[in-house]
């Protein structure tokens, strides 16, 4: 908690044209502390900054819903990656802040939030369409991330958010993915074969069915060539020129892949061709959005179906529904639970049902 404010000085810059404001303070443990703010148009601007300010170093929510959202985000950049930091403040700054913004947190209620959802459920893209059921609960979810980090760090009374009911639907959606035959003429394609970074990297993506933050993670070390097998237990993210590790998406996640002989050879070859790489180098030095750019080229001159890089996660999880094996195996490969397996991909276990009634069919004629 904050203690006290020792001073406060506020004065027009003659240089800039606008008011900044100097604020002396003790934080919780006594010790003191300044801070300084800069840009505001008017004098009482300024004085209002303070005013806020000093109520959210007091973890006080008698502030307006636009100033606790600054406190989320911060909070939020230190735990997610840059590319969902920038998705986060997308939606509240388009979808959310011009609702909400200006009114105390504290005195937000669920009628309110039920007049919001009312208003986006008449919006129109740019595009002029509706906005899908599945992106309006995800902005309502988002909505209520923010109520939930309220309730629990500050201690608001409830969240609103849920109160009012959720928004929109989520969509099970059907995941394009490319077929065996589909992936080797993509990999034939000159524009693939001319690059060897972007060759191999889609060789372990299909073949393994790793997430792309696990790709761009790799380095030597998790390679174990007498063992035949790969270490999964980071992910990377790049977004613009920022590179940040993380643990990978779930616990599940962190596990070990056995890989085929041939891929074995493939990765032996590849990292031949690097310059001397350390053991915790990364191999694979590009972003997300050069493997989409290389995918878009190869399938167009290869005549197939675009799909993007995750779409190369299911293309490997097909291919071992089609060969046999069971949700729990192949949920254990690519990090997953095998309920989630069963879920997201239960189309394509279609063909498990004849092979079943069949099997049945034997059990019975062989009594």
């Amino acid at each position: 908690m904050v203690m006290g404010v020792q001073l406060v000085s506020v004065k027009f810059n003659e240089k800039t044209g606008k008011w900044e404001i100097r604020v002396w303070y003790k934080d919780f443990t006594g010790a003191s502390k300044q801070t300084t703010k800069r840009g505001f148009r008017t004098k009482q601007e300024a004085l209002k900054w303070e005013r806020e300010f000093l109520l959210k170093q007091n973890g006080s929510l008698k502030m307006k819903f636009g100033r606790f959202v600054e406190l989320y985000l911060e909070e939020a950049g230190a735990h997610v990656r840059p590319s969902t930091l920038a998705n986060k403040k997308h939606v509240i700054t388009t979808k959310i802040l011009p609702y909400f913004e200006n009114k105390n947190i504290d005195e937000i209620t669920s009628a309110d939030v039920k007049k919001w959802q009312a208003r986006l459920i008449k919006s129109k893209s740019k595009y002029g369409k509706p906005y899908s059921p599945d992106y309006l609960r995800s902005i309502h979810s988002q909505l209520s991330a923010i109520f939930n980090y309220a309730v629990t760090i500050y201690g608001l009374r409830n969240n609103p958010a849920r109160s009012a009911g959720g928004m929109g639907k989520e969509v099970k959606k059907m995941f394009d993915f490319w077929t065996k035959e589909e992936f080797l003429k993509f990999m034939e394609q000159d524009v693939i074969i001319a690059n060897p970074e972007t060759y191999y990297a889609f060789e372990v993506l299909y073949w393994t069915g790793i997430r792309k933050g696990e790709l761009l993670a790799l380095t030597p070390s998790d390679f174990n060539f007498e063992e035949h097998t790969l270490k999964i237990d980071k992910q990377c993210h790049v977004y613009k020129d920022t590179v940040t590790y993380s643990d990978p998406k779930t616990d599940k996640s962190k596990r070990t892949i056995v890989i085929p002989d041939f891929l074995v050879e493939d990765i032996k070859h590849y990292l031949s061709l690097l310059y001397n790489p350390a053991p915790d180098e990364r191999i694979f030095t590009f972003g997300e959005k050069h493997l989409n750019r290389f995918i878009k080229n190869g399938a167009r001159k290869a005549g197939i179906t675009e799909i993007d890089v995750h779409g190369l996660r299911h293309s490997h999880v097909s291919l071992l529904i089609n060969m046999g094996f069971s949700a729990l195996a192949i949920g254990e490969r690519v990090g997953h639970e095998a309920q989630v397996i069963t879920y997201r991909y239960a189309h394509l276990f279609n063909g498990e049902q004849a092979r079943m009634a069949a099997a049945l069919d034997t059990e019975m004629k062989e009594r």
